[in-house]
């Protein structure tokens, strides 16, 4: 039996099996899905950012 492997988002920290790695960080595909179609003027928007701007920390440190 294959075990399926789990990975924590880094925008929900939630443990997931499916989405994609971006640089070395894991963005599940209901965070990738609802990012894309944020618009700026969204509320969520500046909470996407931040939450992105773990890639460049960790890609950079």
């Amino acid at each position: 039996m294959e075990q399926v492997e789990t990975k924590t988002c880094i925008v929900c920290e939630q443990q997931k099996t499916e989405g994609i790695t971006v640089v070395t960080a894991f963005i599940c595909h209901s965070c990738e899905s609802e990012m894309v179609q944020t618009k700026v003027e969204d509320e969520r928007y500046p909470f996407f950012v931040q939450q992105l701007k773990q890639l460049w920390v960790r890609f950079h440190a």
